[in-house]
């Protein structure tokens, strides 16, 4: 059984890919950039900004990057207006884990800033033990942020499971060496997901509880 379930937010807790995509765009915009299509910006949710950024844009220098970052933040947390709404059942999934005893964390690309403002919005900061944003870590898919994750609790990779929407949290599981489940309904599809083995798919967040308390490490559902 699994001691500590670590989330991704955008796309897995947060229906936020239509905000995300809109201040990435706004970003773009501001700076005078050759734009990018909303699929190539929606591409990159999950990444760290600047890993995101490098992506759009393989050439910027590093002081444009910068700008880039901050224009985007000041959209997201204060300018942009398009609806960010926590997934239907999410935030009865988190209470329903840690009343079960479960730790939860969370393993964002999200900045810090950005994930204590939303938690706090929220109302769900209570229920989670660690929490790592990519501006403080290294960003996915590299395996940093879930280590740190497992150091601060005490934990081993075997107690975890990592549960995301994007290829880049499968990966990072993997390299973490921690079981991964995939939702179905955020930003990468199926396909994309399951490249990386992970042990159960879910297709509603308040699927969570019940397969969770049905696996055991190393696990493979037939339906992954």
């Amino acid at each position: 059984m699994y001691k500590l379930i670590i989330f991704d937010w955008d796309g897995t807790l947060m229906d936020s890919e239509a905000r995300i995509v809109s201040c990435l765009a706004a970003a773009i915009s501001d700076l005078r950039l050759a734009t990018r299509p909303p699929a190539q910006l929606r591409d990159v949710i999950g990444l760290g900004m600047r890993e995101a950024i490098a992506r759009l844009y393989p050439d910027m220098a590093d002081a444009m990057a910068g700008e880039f970052v901050d224009r985007y933040r000041y959209h997201f947390i204060t300018a942009d207006t398009t609806p960010s709404e926590l997934f239907t059942g999410a935030a009865q999934t988190v209470k329903t884990l840690a009343d079960s005893g479960y730790y939860l964390a969370v393993a964002t690309g999200k900045g810090r800033r950005g994930l204590d403002s939303i938690l706090t919005q929220t109302g769900l900061a209570q229920y989670f033990h660690v929490t790592r944003c990519a501006d403080e870590t290294r960003s996915k898919p590299h395996p940093q942020m879930l280590e740190e994750i497992l150091d601060a609790l005490g934990m081993y990779p075997a107690d975890a499971v990592m549960v995301g929407d994007t290829e880049y949290d499968m990966e990072m599981a993997h390299n973490a060496q921690v079981d991964a489940i995939a939702v179905t309904y955020g930003v990468h599809d199926h396909g994309r997901l399951h490249r990386h083995q992970p042990v159960a798919s879910i297709d509603a967040i308040s699927q969570l509880p019940g397969v969770v308390a049905g696996l055991r490490r190393g696990d493979r559902r037939a339906d992954s």
